[in-house]
């Protein structure tokens, strides 16, 4: 009786906290779904640009290969290859055919490998040449870690901060000391900014330590200033610890903390960059534009595999710090509920 006593306890605080039970079922399914979304996309097809030299007989077996041809010429497919519009460019102008592969995916690497040389290999009589391979970023010896490194880094540092964070300013509000806060004069913009700034300083060095760890100690590929890094991961830290502010305000205890995790987190990894956005569909793959670790990833990869400099990470810069500031901005909203002023 003693058992069934317990249980039946266990039960009413179940349907009590109907959040929990409603995201024990809803938020695995949820992630299912997206997982189902992105892995059963379309197949990824390389965009291949060829020059005017290629002839018409190569250009239709790279078609039937599966990859995506279209005729650009050298100064063209330079500012494509900068702006990562296409994979690779093929001229065949001189003895041997040279490629040029934009070089910062390994997977688009292999796949545009995969194309040039069936397309190749189905010619008959099979071409008498040697195919000379050049990489505009990267290089031959990249290893998959290198391309996928950059987005892990963001997404540790944003899911730590966001769950420390999270946690640590609930805390605040159920050990009363928030509460005592709001007694003082102190506006409610100036406690979210004080709170911003006080734990800013720790996710600051959680972040400089895991990107120096990253860098020097797992030597992961990097091309560009450790600057840019510092600047991008501390503001992927900021955005997490307004971001985790925010949200804690409309949880009562840790566990509805941690609960937020698969809604938030968690599909934010699947439009980071580790999954090819372009095998998803469509509307799809505009969920990322309201994502804050895609624009992290992104100039993350930007500086660490291509060695681009601030003009390529500038539109990023400015999201993550508007999803900073506008978080904040909710935070003040949110504090209303306990005071007004």
């Amino acid at each position: 009786m003693r058992v069934l006593a317990i249980v039946v306890r266990i039960i009413r605080q179940f349907f009590r906290d109907k959040r929990t039970l409603a995201l024990m079922i809803v938020a695995p399914m949820f992630v299912l779904l997206l997982m189902d979304l992105v892995f059963n996309g379309e197949e990824y097809k390389p965009a291949i640009a060829v020059s005017e030299h290629v002839p018409e007989v190569v250009v239709d077996k790279l078609k039937e290969a599966g990859a995506n041809v279209k005729e650009l010429s050298a100064k063209q497919a330079r500012k494509q290859l900068d702006d990562q519009d296409i994979d690779a460019w093929l001229d065949m102008s001189g003895s041997a055919p040279h490629l040029t592969l934009e070089g910062s995916d390994p997977t688009a690497n292999q796949a545009v490998m995969a194309a040039v040389q069936k397309a190749f290999q189905s010619m008959a009589p099979k071409p008498p040449f040697q195919l000379k391979t050049t990489y505009w970023h990267g290089s031959s010896d990249m290893a998959s870690f290198d391309y996928f490194g950059p987005v892990l880094i963001g997404f540790f540092i944003f899911f730590f901060v966001f769950l420390i964070a999270g946690v640590s300013f609930l805390r605040e509000r159920t050990n009363g000391t928030l509460e005592r806060l709001m007694a003082t004069p102190l506006r409610r913009w100036e406690m979210v900014a004080g709170y911003m700034v006080g734990f800013g300083l720790f996710t600051t060095i959680q972040a400089s330590l895991i990107s120096w760890f990253a860098i020097d100690v797992l030597d992961m590929m990097m091309e560009g200033s450790f600057w840019y890094v510092l600047l991008i991961t501390f503001l992927l830290a900021m955005t997490a610890l307004a971001l985790g502010m925010l949200l804690s305000a409309f949880a009562n205890n840790e566990l509805q903390m941690v609960q937020f995790i698969p809604l938030v987190v968690v599909p934010q990894v699947f439009f980071s960059g580790l999954f090819n956005l372009d095998t998803m569909e469509q509307w799809l793959r505009s969920l990322s534009v309201i994502m804050p670790l895609t624009y992290g990833a992104d100039a993350l990869r930007d500086i660490m595999v291509r060695g681009e400099g601030f003009s390529a990470i500038a539109v990023d810069v400015y999201v993550l710090l508007g999803f900073t500031l506008l978080f904040m901005l909710l935070n003040v909203v949110a504090l209303k509920k306990y005071r007004k002023l």
